[in-house]
């Protein structure tokens, strides 16, 4: 699967066999996330480091976002000529040999398999069928919708 940034200076390519064959994505509605996409919430896909290849990384600029709900750093990288969110790094993530990726950045993604920090989405906003859902973090409480 491969994906660019919005002006093609970043180039992200994730090698998976098994990427479409098992849901692998992730929405989360926290909102630093919500401002981080622009948007009612984020798509991202954790992955495996080992499994992705970032080309042209010179043109990533880091943002450290220590003002997220879960109160720890999330390293957040942009392209730096057009803005467009490439990847996150959160320590659990980092510690896992995983990273988080904007889905945004490719043509066709996974289905989701867990929403976050639902207690924080906007209320017109359904959860997706087939989703793992929690209030907060992952493995934390779970989410039931009213």
């Amino acid at each position: 699967m491969d994906g660019t940034c919005n002006c093609g200076a970043v180039h992200v390519r994730v090698s998976d066999d098994e990427l479409f064959s098992k849901r692998r994505g992730h929405i989360c509605h926290c909102t630093n996330c919500q401002k981080t996409a622009s948007s009612s919430f984020a798509t991202n896909l954790i992955i495996e480091t080992s499994k992705v290849t970032i080309t042209g990384d010179e043109n990533l600029t880091l943002y450290e976002d220590g003002n997220s709900r879960s109160g720890r750093t999330v390293k957040r990288y942009f392209c730096r000529r057009c803005g467009n969110p490439i990847k996150s790094e959160t320590e659990p993530a980092s510690q896992a040999g995983k990273v988080i990726l904007k889905t945004g950045i490719f043509d066709k993604v996974p289905k989701p398999e867990l929403e976050t920090f639902l207690d924080t989405k906007q209320e017109w906003v359904r959860p997706a069928d087939g989703t793992t859902k929690f209030r907060l973090a992952v493995g934390g409480e779970k989410y039931e919708e009213q």
